[in-house]
C-alpha cells in the first residue's frame, strides 16, 4: 500500500470512530486532525470535506461488523446458529462492542434520520443490505427443512433486526448486557416456534 493510501485509511479508521463515539455532527474536522496526527493539508489531500470522510468511514465501520459476523459464523451449521451467531457479536456491547461508540449503523441511523440526513441513504442502505442477509438465512433455513415453510421471511427477518438493534440499545443506556440477551433468547424461541416438525 502506498502512503498516501495508508494516510487516506488512516483518516477513515480514526474518523469511523470519532463518528461512532461523538456523532458526525460532534465531530469537528479539528477532532480528525488531532485524532490522526496529521496537518490539515495531510487530511485535505485525501478529502475535500467531512461528509466525503463521513461517508467513508461509515462504509469501513460496515466492514468491520461483517468482518466480526463472519467470523462469529464460521462453523455453523444451522440458520438458526448463524442468526444467533450474528446476535451474539453484541454480547458484551456495553464493555467490548465490535467497534467503539456501539453499533455504527444504529448511531448512524438515529443521527442521520435529523440531525445528519447526508447519511441516511447510506443507512438505509446498509439497512437493506443486512435485513436482505437475514432473510437469506431464513430461506436457507427454509429450503433445509429446519423452518416450516410458512415462516414470513421478511417479516421474521425485520423482527430480528429490530431486536438485536433495540436490545443494543437498551445495553448501552442502561450500561447493562441484560438486554441484548434478552434479544437473542427471544429471537431463539421464536425460531424455535418455526421448527419443522417431523412427520
Amino acid at each position: 500500500m502506498r502512503k498516501g493510501e495508508q494516510t487516506k485509511l488512516l483518516i477513515i479508521q480514526k474518523s469511523a470512530e470519532l463518528f461512532n463515539q461523538k456523532g458526525y455532527v460532534g465531530t469537528t474536522m479539528q477532532d480528525i486532525i488531532d485524532a490522526t496526527g496529521l496537518t490539515k493539508g495531510g487530511v485535505y489531500r485525501g478529502f475535500s470535506n467531512k461528509d466525503e470522510i463521513a461517508m467513508a468511514a461509515f462504509q469501513y465501520a460496515g466492514e468491520v461488523l461483517w468482518e466480526h459476523f463472519t467470523a462469529a459464523m464460521e462453523g455453523k451449521q444451522t440458520a438458526t446458529e448463524k442468526i444467533l451467531a450474528i446476535g451474539q457479536v453484541y454480547s458484551d456491547t456495553v464493555h467490548n462492542p465490535p467497534m467503539k461508540g456501539g453499533c455504527p449503523f444504529l448511531n448512524t441511523a438515529v443521527e442521520s434520520d435529523h440531525a445528519y440526513p447526508v447519511m441516511r441513504d447510506q443507512a438505509v442502505e446498509a439497512y437493506v443490505q443486512m435485513l436482505s442477509f437475514i432473510q437469506s438465512l431464513l430461506a436457507e433455513g427454509i429450503a433445509a427443512g429446519e423452518f416450516q415453510e410458512d415462516l414470513e421471511v421478511e417479516s421474521v427477518a425485520s423482527f430480528i433486526f429490530s431486536s438485536v438493534e433495540g436490545g443494543i440499545m437498551a445495553s448501552r443506556l442502561t450500561r447493562d448486557n441484560r438486554h441484548v440477551a434478552y434479544a437473542i433468547d427471544n429471537i431463539e424461541r421464536l425460531l424455535l416456534t418455526y421448527r419443522r416438525r417431523e412427520t
